[in-house]
């Protein structure tokens, strides 16, 4: 990951922690965007190996499919295509693949602010105000909870060998691939690909996520209760996550993006 994005990351990050200048995280986003465009050829979403190794005609020619998915990439992270293969991550893969789940895609952020302004409307906490301060805490406190569980997840994952991305449903219909939105928020491969095994370490991470995040509430916070909260709202969601992923490819579609021969 190019050195910029990280510090473009941090520093960004940190202004919307301190609630003055929330508004960056609209620059945030889109510069998510920017940065995961810079690194893309050697992105989880690149073909295998055995697809690697050919002529130079041939290597444009991915170069150019590897430009079509960037919108799509920029938005909701990497995923596996309805008719890509299912392969094992390298751990350099796994590292790129958090990475871009956690900080280099759009949808990290919409998601975080979209919680945030629920937070905002309901005053929760009421110790932090309101108005754009008030804001910016609440997106900096659902962000670093965020980031916190895709780091332990992320990890614990690794260890046991577990897929991390979201695989398209290779299905066709509204409802079955609904359904597969969500299921999917449950379970997930191990390292066959083959075999499903449940989201044991997401929503490990996701309490233990829950119980750190109330040591920075203004007010005292039951540690577990929390913890118990957050993996609530990953079931939700993660579930309704899941389901933008699924169809954006569709959406981006109706909207005159086509797609390319790995989104069809």
């Amino acid at each position: 990951m190019p050195g910029p994005c990280v510090v473009l990351t941090w520093s960004a990050g940190m202004a919307v922690r301190t609630g003055y200048l929330a508004g960056i995280a609209t620059v945030f986003m889109w510069a998510a965007l920017l940065c995961g465009a810079q690194d893309n050829a050697t992105g989880p979403n690149a073909r295998p190996p055995d697809q690697q190794a050919r002529p130079a005609h041939d290597e444009s020619q991915s170069t150019l499919t590897r430009i079509r998915d960037l919108p799509i990439v920029g938005l909701i992270g990497p995923y596996i295509p309805p008719q890509g293969p299912l392969i094992p991550l390298t751990f350099a893969q796994r590292r790129d693949v958090y990475f871009r789940q956690t900080y280099l895609n759009a949808g990290s952020y919409l998601a975080r602010m979209f919680s945030a302004g629920i937070d905002q409307a309901r005053s929760v906490p009421r110790e932090w105000g309101g108005g754009m301060p008030g804001y910016g805490r609440r997106f900096g406190s659902r962000f670093g909870a965020f980031a916190i569980q895709n780091s332990i997840s992320a990890g614990g994952n690794a260890a046991l060998g577990y897929e991390t991305r979201y695989d398209i449903c290779r299905c066709t219909g509204f409802w079955p691939r609904t359904r597969h939105a969500i299921v999917r928020n449950f379970i997930t491969y191990n390292d066959t690909e083959n075999e499903l095994r449940p989201q044991l370490p997401m929503y490990a991470a996701a309490y233990a996520a829950g119980m750190i995040s109330a040591t920075w509430w203004p007010t005292h916070r039951n540690p577990w209760a929390q913890g118990a909260y957050n993996s609530l709202s990953q079931a939700g969601i993660g579930s309704g996550v899941n389901w933008v992923s699924e169809f954006s490819m569709d959406i981006l579609h109706a909207l005159g993006i086509k797609k390319t021969k790995w989104e069809k």
